[in-house]
C-alpha cells in the first residue's frame, strides 16, 4: 500500500533530479580532466548526503521517495554518458526542472561542488555502471547486516511484500516476518501486486525508536533521539480554536516541525535548513501574529516551508497560529504602523 501525503510535506524530497536544456549560462568546468580519486570521493560525498534519497545509492532510482515522485527522477544507472550532456546535467542541478521534484542546488552547493556530483554521477554510474557506497555496513551501525540477509528479498523489491504466506518457503517467512518487524521502517512496503487502499494521513518521523539492546532490531537504536519528538505536547485547556490548530498542526506541520515544534525529528533534521524551532526564545523573537500567518500562507523561499494558502482556509491558518502561540512560544505583540504623511 503506499502512504498518502500531503503534496506539501513532498517537499522534503527535492533532492536530485535529470537535466532539461542548457541555456547559455555557462557551467562550472569539469573538477578534473584526470577525475582523481579525491575529487571522484568528494562527489561520492555530496552524491551520498544530496542525491541519494531520490536517485538512489547506485543511481537507479530504487528508492521509496521516488515512489511517490511523478515524474519519476532520473534513472542515471541506465542513462548512456551520449545520452545526456554533462551541460544538461549541470543545468539541472544549478536551475531545478520545473514541473518535477528537482529543485536548484544554487544555494547549498559551489559551482566546484556542482562540477564534483554532476561528474561522480557521469562516471560512476552512466558509464562504469558501479553499485556505490553500500548504506548498511558497519561505518553506518549495521555491523554484521548479512545476518538479516532472509529479509533481503522483500527489501530489493524480488518478492512482492503482499505474497500469500502459504506461497514462500519457511526461509522466505521468516525473511517476511523479519521485513515487517524491522526493514520495513524504512523500506516501507517495498514492492506489492495490488496497492490496495491509500494508507490514513499521519506524519510521522521514521525510523520509529521501538527497539531495545539485545533483541534482533537493535541496529535501529540510533533513533532513539528523534522519537520523542514525535510525541505532542499535553496541554490543558485549550479553547475551541487552538483546539482546531493542534489537530491541523499535529497532522500537516509535524512531518517537518515535529510534533514537539523543535523541528528535531527524523525527517527535520534532513532538512537543511532545518525547520525553525517553534520553542526557541531567540528563533522566535519578534515573531508576531501577522508575521506567521504570511510565513504559512506564502512559504519561505530558499527553505522547505512551502506555502499553504491553497491547502489552509483563513480560519485554519489563524487556528494553527493559535495554536504555536499557546503551545510552543508566545508570539510578540503587533507594533503599530505609523500613519501616512
Amino acid at each position: 500500500m503506499r502512504r498518502r501525503f500531503l503534496g506539501a510535506a513532498l517537499v522534503l524530497l527535492l533532492v536530485a533530479g535529470c537535466g532539461e536544456r542548457a541555456t547559455e549560462k555557462a557551467s562550472p568546468a569539469p573538477a578534473s580532466q584526470a577525475a582523481p580519486a579525491d575529487d571522484h570521493e568528494q562527489g561520492r560525498r555530496i552524491y551520498n548526503f544530496r542525491c541519494y534519497f531520490c536517485h538512489g545509492y547506485s543511481g537507479d532510482a530504487r528508492t521509496l521517495a521516488a515512489t511517490y515522485l511523478d515524474p519519476l527522477p532520473r534513472n542515471f544507472a541506465a542513462t548512456a554518458p551520449d545520452a545526456l550532456s554533462r551541460e544538461r546535467m549541470v543545468e539541472a542541478v544549478i536551475r531545478g526542472r520545473p514541473g518535477t521534484a528537482m529543485k536548484s542546488f544554487t544555494s547549498v552547493l559551489s559551482e566546484q561542488e556542482i562540477a564534483l556530483v554532476v561528474d561522480f554521477v557521469r562516471r560512476e554510474f552512466m558509464t562504469a555502471k558501479a553499485e556505490n557506497t553500500r548504506y548498511h555496513i558497519p561505518e553506518n551501525g549495521w555491523p554484521d547486516h548479512q545476518r538479516f540477509a532472509a529479509a533481503f528479498p522483500f527489501a530489493t523489491w524480488e518478492i512482492p511484500l503482499d505474497t500469500p504466506w502459504e506461497q514462500l518457503t519457511p526461509e522466505q517467512q521468516a525473511g517476511k516476518r523479519l521485513f515487517l518487524t524491522t526493514c520495513i521502517t524504512c523500506h516501507d512496503r517495498a514492492r506489492v501486486n495490488d496497492e490496495g487502499e491509500p494508507w490514513d494521513l499521519r506524519p510521522l518521523s521514521y525510523p520509529r525508536n521501538q527497539y531495545a539492546p539485545g533483541q534482533e532490531l537493535d541496529a535501529m537504536a540510533s533513533a532513539s533521539p528523534y522519537a520523542k519528538h514525535d510525541v505532542p505536547p499535553k496541554i490543558e485547556g485549550l479553547d475551541a480554536r487552538e483546539r482546531e490548530g493542534e489537530k491541523l498542526f499535529q497532522e500537516n506541520c509535524a512531518f517537518c516541525h515535529g510534533a514537539t515544534g523543535t523541528g528535531r525529528n527524523w525527517i527535520g533534521r534532513f532538512l537543511e535548513p532545518h525547520p525553525r524551532d517553534l520553542t526557541d526564545p531567540q528563533l522566535m523573537a519578534g515573531m508576531t501574529s501577522s508575521r506567521l500567518r504570511n510565513v504559512i500562507r506564502d512559504g519561505l523561499p530558499g527553505t522547505s516551508m512551502p506555502a499553504w494558502r491553497d491547502v489552509l482556509t483563513e480560519d485554519q491558518v489563524q487556528a494553527v497560529i493559535a495554536y504555536v502561540n499557546r503551545a510552543f512560544h508566545p508570539l510578540a505583540e503587533e507594533v503599530a504602523s505609523s500613519p501616512s504623511r
